[in-house]
C-alpha cells in the first residue's frame, strides 16, 4: 500500500498536472469504488463544470480540491491516476475518468480494486469518517519532539504496531516504520514506554529523515507503485532494513532478521537494535 511519501510524491505531480483543469463529466466503470454519494449519477453531475484548485493530502489520503466540494481519494493497494489525451488507448483495470474540458483525462487505474472516492462539501472533508480519527501528520511544522514525547507517554504497546496504527500518527506503513526504528537503532518489539528521552529523540528524527528523504526520491517502488506520470520512486534503492534478512546490516555486518510483529513482516538488525527490558 503507498505510504506518506508515494502519496505525497502522487498529489506533487497531479498537482502540476490538473489544477486549472475543468471537468467536462465523469465516466464510471466500477462502482463500487465511489463510496459517497451513493447514486453514481449524482456524483457525476456534482463534478461537473468543477475547476481542480488544488491537491491536497491527508495521510494516505488524496484531497482533489475544487470549487466548493473536495474528492477524497484512497489509492488503497495499487490505486493509481494518470493524465492522459483523450485519443490515447484506455488501460485495462480503469475505473474512473475525468474528462476535462481541455480534451485531457484524468484516469483512475486500479487492479485490486480496493480503491474509494468520497465528494465533501469544501471544508467538511475533514468531518468524513476515514479522516477525522487521523492521527497528527509526522512532517507538520506543529507536530514537535515534545508533543511526540508526550503521546507516547505511557503507551505499553510494542513500538512497530504504534507507529502503524494511522489514529496515533498517520502516513507511516510497514516500510518507513521498519527503516526510522533501524536508523534510530530500536528493536521494533520495544514498549513504547521503555523508550528514554534519548531515544525517542532519535527515533523522531529517523521518523522525520526517512520520510523526508522518501518523499526527495519520489518513495518506493517496491511492487506497482507510480507516480501520476507513471515514473517508479527510486527509494527502494536506500533501503537499509525493510526486505533485507538475511543480507548483512550495513552499520555492523550481522546478518539482518525478518520477524512478524503486530501481524506485519518485520526487519531488524539482533545487533544494532537489541531488545531492551529496561530505559537506556
Amino acid at each position: 500500500m503507498p505510504e506518506l511519501p508515494e502519496v505525497e510524491t502522487v498529489r506533487r505531480t497531479l498537482e502540476g498536472l490538473v489544477v486549472g483543469k475543468r471537468i467536462r463529466n465523469v465516466s464510471v466503470f466500477l462502482p463500487r469504488i465511489i463510496r459517497r454519494p451513493a447514486e453514481i449519477l449524482e456524483f457525476s453531475l456534482l463534478l461537473q463544470g468543477q475547476t481542480i484548485q488544488g491537491v491536497g493530502r491527508r495521510g494516505k489520503f488524496l484531497k482533489i480540491i475544487l470549487d466548493d466540494l473536495v474528492l477524497v481519494s484512497h489509492l488503497r493497494m495499487e490505486g493509481r491516476y494518470g493524465v492522459y489525451h483523450l485519443d490515447e488507448p484506455i488501460e485495462k483495470h480503469t475505473h474512473v475518468i475525468f474528462h476535462f474540458t481541455d480534451g485531457k483525462e484524468l484516469r483512475y487505474r486500479d487492479v485490486r480494486q480496493f480503491g474509494t472516492m468520497e465528494i465533501w462539501p469544501k471544508g467538511q472533508e475533514d468531518d468524513a469518517p476515514s479522516l477525522r480519527k487521523l492521527g497528527p501528520e509526522p512532517l507538520d511544522p506543529d507536530f514537535t519532539l515534545a508533543i511526540f514525547k508526550e503521546r507516547l507517554k505511557g503507551r505499553k504497546t510494542k513500538i512497530k504496531p504504534l507507529l502503524l496504527n494511522q489514529e496515533w500518527l498517520v502516513g507511516l506503513g510497514n516500510i518507513y516504520v521498519d527503516e526510522a526504528l533501524y536508523r534510530a537503532r530500536i528493536h521494533p518489539e520495544t514498549e513504547a514506554h521503555m523508550l528514554s528521552p534519548i531515544k525517542i529523540r532519535q527515533l523522531y528524527q529517523a521518523i522525520q529523515e526517512t520520510l523526508q528523504e522518501a518523499i526527495e526520491q519520489g518513495g518506493s517502488s517496491i511492487k506497482s507503485y507510480v507516480n501520476g506520470q507513471g515514473e517508479m520512486g527510486m527509494f527502494q534503492q536506500q533501503l537499509k532494513a525493510y526486505g533485507r534478512d538475511n543480507e548483512p546490516c550495513l552499520r555492523c555486518g550481522t546478518l539482518m532478521k525478518r520477524t512478524v510483529v503486530g501481524g506485519r513482516g518485520t526487519h531488524f538488525c539482533p545487533r544494532c537494535q537489541k531488545l531492551r527490558m529496561e530505559k537506556n
